[in-house]
């Protein structure tokens, strides 16, 4: 049988939007002209889904600078070198993500950690800001960031639809634990391995949007 949601909300980065390696590794490249050594696997691993102060604050301990000091500095570079890398570089939807929100039937959002501008400019270079329209909702306007559910409940209220009857869309442990919290059915965009085994069973893993949207629409 298919499965059979109310609403979907989706991560953006790394989910509907192919900018989260691309993304970590502007900070990795910051972050080492800072004197950090730090290999792009390792930045993958341990930024993944993480909001941008607890980014900074891990560099700044390693670093052993003042954390509130280097986050002022630090967060608004990142920002604009972001920015301009995702302009220069041509950002691509992820596969399947234009025919999946063009399917769906039922109401759908993305929620992300990210902030405005972030996600405005990365959702309009994939085309994908059309499809969405106003139904974008950022931690920084809502308070509360992924691991926490807050985002993906308010997320559900903005659509008019009980957290049981969403599904959320998500490529990282942060986002897949909030997902969790929140009372939400869960697809993981990751290999099982990488979850924690108490997660499985209670997450429906998947290798991309084209097989959700398999799944969802046969």
């Amino acid at each position: 049988m298919k499965p059979r949601h109310d609403a979907l909300i989706f991560d953006a980065d790394g989910t509907l939007v192919d900018s989260e390696a691309p993304g970590l590794e502007v900070i990795r490249q910051l972050a080492v002209a800072r004197g950090l050594a730090l290999d792009s696997a390792e930045a993958q691993q341990r930024f993944r889904g993480l909001r941008m102060a607890d980014v900074a604050a891990w560099i700044a301990s390693q670093l052993g600078e003042p954390p509130d000091a280097f986050t002022e500095r630090f967060i608004p570079a990142v920002r604009q070198a972001q920015a301009a890398h995702f302009q220069s570089a041509g950002l691509r939807a992820m596969p399947g993500a234009h025919a999946l929100l063009q399917r769906l039937r039922q109401p759908f959002c993305v929620a992300t950690n990210g902030p405005r501008e972030k996600v405005s400019q990365t959702l309009a270079l994939c085309g994908l800001d059309v499809l969405l329209g106003e139904r974008v909702y950022c931690a920084y306007e809502v308070g509360s960031f992924k691991p926490e559910p807050g985002l993906f409940l308010h997320a559900a209220r903005a659509l008019g639809v009980a957290p049981a009857g969403c599904a959320v869309v998500e490529d990282s442990l942060p986002g897949i634990q909030a997902g969790l919290a929140a009372g939400m059915t869960v697809y993981a965009l990751l290999p099982p391995e990488q979850a924690p085994p108490a997660w499985h069973g209670h997450v429906r893993f998947i290798d991309s949007l084209v097989q959700l949207d398999q799944l969802l629409h046969g």
